[in-house]
């Protein structure tokens, strides 16, 4: 028997906005080291297909959030990911990756250029599996350089959906003039909000940053708008995977590189081989060498559509028509907006071709996919 058999059962962080997720009837689940909501009474086809057509609101506060300030603050981050983070404008939002130095992506991160000319304020969210350890790697790493300041007294909402806009401006004007990857401080119903028009959804949307103490004032006016339903962890994964968006654990970790990943977009010119402050960061001469020949890859990240209806899951295996193993799903199910079954995996890049076919063990039965583009929805980002 396990010397640990006895042992209490850890217990679940709680957002600011649980009682309010058992108010509202939501089937509660252990997520990241929180009691998260996975659905409400609706369901997550439901919920899913609302969020699609109107207004989903979610609650994200396990995520963490922190700034970096100081002047050399841009610069001290730019050192540990490969993106072009001295050239964001003020007011405007990028994707990041926290990397090794083996060119294994730690983290995947969002972060906002709040105010370049006042001295530095970078805004950054992170997953909340890797909060701790973000935090404590970028203290390491560039505690010197800037301020690294924790922001546990705040929460995180998130409203998607083709009527986020028209439900939030009622309560916040001005909010409309965001485009997509841009944000601003706004007084949203009463509460001080840092906004950004982005998500994870693939639909039109905003994360809305405020003080925890205000988080449930300010679910509940957004649940008073007519567009607004609540929406749990399950939609927001078949969410994501449609909008062909990765989950960190899953389809990206620290044994993958940002190119294996299919994430070179993320790259800017300015990091690359020839560009003006090309490499400096972790893993640099691996990930360089992986954008200047691609065709050298391990592996690579590809979107699959099952040519059957048998859905098709995390960690199924992949076999090229010949009988040979080349790869494995990381994510995968029936998308509700398609009723197809959808997935990502990792194959060898001979296989990663669009319109190649792969075979899934599921059950003992080999279920035909085929490498397709992604995102399997098309994106709805308001970009002006």
């Amino acid at each position: 028997m396990s010397p640990n058999a006895f042992a209490p059962p850890v217990s679940l962080l709680s957002t600011p906005l649980h009682d309010l997720h058992v108010e509202l009837g939501a089937r509660m689940v252990p997520f990241a080291g929180y009691s998260m909501p996975v659905q409400y009474p609706a369901g997550l086809m439901a919920e899913h297909l609302h969020t699609r057509l109107s207004a989903g609101l979610f609650d994200v506060s396990h995520m963490g959030q922190l700034r970096l300030a100081g002047p050399d603050a841009a610069a001290a981050l730019e050192s540990l990911m490969p993106v072009d983070v001295l050239g964001l404008a003020s007011g405007r939002q990028r994707y990041g990756l926290l990397l090794n130095e083996e060119g294994g992506i730690l983290d995947d991160l969002m972060f906002v250029n709040r105010d370049h000319a006042n001295g530095g304020d970078i805004f950054i969210i992170v997953n909340g599996a890797c909060k701790a350890a973000d935090l404590s790697h970028i203290q390491q790493k560039i505690g010197h350089r800037c301020q690294v300041i924790p922001m546990p007294e705040m929460a995180l909402l998130a409203l998607q959906g083709p009527q986020a806009v028209t439900a939030l401006q009622r309560l916040a004007p001005g909010v409309e003039q965001l485009v997509f990857m841009s944000g601003g401080r706004f007084g949203v119903a009463g509460c001080d909000c840092f906004v950004t028009r982005s998500g994870y959804t693939g639909e039109d949307g905003f994360e809305i940053s405020v003080p925890a103490s205000q988080a449930d004032v300010l679910a509940r006016a957004l649940l008073s708008q007519p567009e607004v339903k609540p929406v749990g962890l399950g939609a927001r994964n078949s969410l994501r995977l449609e909008a062909g968006l990765c989950l960190y654990g899953h389809d990206i970790d620290a044994t993958t590189t940002p190119v294996e990943a299919s994430l070179h977009w993320a790259i800017q010119k300015v990091r690359r081989t020839g560009g003006a402050r090309a490499g400096g960061f972790p893993g640099a001469g691996k990930i360089m060498a992986q954008l200047d020949d691609p065709g050298a890859l391990p592996k690579k990240r590809v979107g699959l559509m099952a040519l059957e209806r048998i859905p098709v899951r995390d960690h199924t295996a992949l076999y090229c028509p010949g009988g040979a193993l080349t790869g494995e799903v990381t994510s995968g199910l029936i998308g509700p907006s398609l009723n197809q079954p959808v997935a990502m995996a990792y194959v060898l890049p001979e296989h990663a071709a669009l319109g190649t076919l792969v075979n899934a063990l599921v059950r003992g039965k080999q279920v035909p996919m085929q490498v397709t583009a992604m995102p399997f929805v098309p994106a709805r980002y308001h970009r002006g």
